[in-house]
C-alpha cells in the first residue's frame, strides 16, 4: 500500500469536465491536486496507480434515516469521512467505479451528487470506469493508495436534492416533470424492488430505464444529445426543475448525472428517498400500483 502526501491547500483548479476520459486521466494523474477515488463494490483487478479506495456500500455514502435506506447522510458524517481519506477542498476527485453496466456506474455518480450537493464542484466521473482504464492497456496497482487525514469543510446546497415535502408538493401541483429511473417493469407496477413497501410509481411520474444513458459495451456515457433524445421520447419536460427518483437514490443518480451533467439541463434534483420512502405510507398516493 502506498502512502500519499498532502500538497498545499491553495492549487490551480484542474481543467477538468464532470465526465473525463482513461487518456486525460492517465495524464494528469499524480498532478498535484488531483485524487483519484475508487468506490467499487468490492474492487477487483487492481487500481489505477495512486488511487485510494472507500467501498460505496460499507464506507459511509448512504444512511438510512427514516423509511428510506439510501438517504444522504449528515453533513458532519460525511465531512468526517471525506476527511478521513485525506480528501480537502482544494483536491479535484475523479471517482472511478466498475463500468460494466449503468448500475455500478451508479457507485460513482451517486458520490458525484453527494460531493456537489456538499458544495465541492471540483469533481469528476471517469467515463467507463475501471474497466475502460485496463481495456486501454494502462497500469494497475494491487493495493489503492492511502494519504493522511485532513479537514473537509462542507458548504451545503440544498437545489440538488428533492426532500419529501417537496416530492409531495410536485405530486400535488403537476407542474414538476417527474422521472422514473427504474425497470420498466417496476414503473409499470409489474415488478417491486424489496426495498419499496407497494408496486408502482409516482403519479404523473414518466419513465427512462437509467440503463438507457450509459453502455456497458461501448463502456461510456451516451452524448448530450440522445440524453435528450430519450427525454423527448419519453415525454419527460426538461423545465421546471425536474425530479428523478428510483427506490433508494441509487440508480436515479445515473439518470441525474445524465440530465444534471452531460445534457446540462437546470435544476435537476435527485430525490434520494425515492420509492423506499415515498411508498412506506399507505395514504401516498400510487400510479400503476399493484
Amino acid at each position: 500500500m502506498t502512502d500519499q502526501t498532502t500538497t498545499p491547500t491553495t492549487r490551480t483548479p484542474l481543467p477538468a469536465t464532470p465526465l473525463v476520459d482513461a487518456g486525460w486521466l492517465k495524464a494528469k494523474l499524480g498532478t498535484p491536486g488531483l485524487v483519484v477515488l475508487d468506490v467499487r463494490t468490492p474492487p477487483a483487478g487492481g487500481f489505477v496507480p495512486g488511487s485510494l479506495h472507500s467501498d460505496y456500500a460499507t464506507a459511509g455514502w448512504r444512511a438510512t434515516i427514516g423509511a428510506g435506506p439510501g438517504m444522504l447522510p449528515d453533513e458532519a458524517a460525511l465531512e468526517r469521512m471525506i476527511g478521513g481519506l485525506g480528501i480537502g477542498n482544494a483536491d479535484h476527485v475523479v471517482l472511478v467505479a466498475a463500468g460494466a453496466n449503468a448500475a455500478d456506474m451508479g457507485n460513482a455518480t451517486r458520490v458525484y451528487w453527494t460531493f456537489r450537493t456538499l458544495g465541492h464542484d471540483a469533481v469528476s466521473v471517469l467515463d467507463g470506469g475501471f474497466k475502460a482504464w485496463t481495456a486501454a492497456g494502462n497500469p494497475v496497482e494491487a493495493e489503492p493508495a492511502t494519504r493522511p487525514a485532513t479537514t473537509f469543510t462542507a458548504a451545503p446546497r440544498g437545489d440538488l436534492r428533492a426532500t419529501l415535502p417537496q416530492v409531495e408538493a410536485a405530486v400535488a401541483a403537476g407542474t414538476t416533470p417527474l422521472h422514473d429511473a427504474r425497470s420498466a417493469e417496476q414503473f409499470a407496477g409489474k415488478a417491486k424492488s424489496p426495498q419499496a413497501r407497494a408496486a408502482g410509481t409516482l403519479p404523473g411520474a414518466v419513465n427512462i430505464d437509467n440503463g438507457a444513458f450509459y453502455s456497458g459495451t461501448d463502456g461510456r456515457f451516451v452524448p448530450a444529445s440522445t440524453v435528450r433524445a430519450l427525454a423527448d421520447e419519453a415525454g419527460l419536460g426538461l423545465d421546471n426543475a425536474p425530479i428523478t427518483f428510483c427506490n433508494t437514490g441509487h440508480l436515479a443518480s445515473v439518470s441525474w448525472f445524465a440530465l444534471s451533467e452531460i445534457a446540462g439541463v437546470a435544476g435537476v434534483r435527485l430525490y434520494d428517498g425515492s420509492m423506499s420512502e415515498w411508498s412506506a405510507d399507505p395514504a401516498r398516493p400510487l400510479k400503476n400500483a399493484g
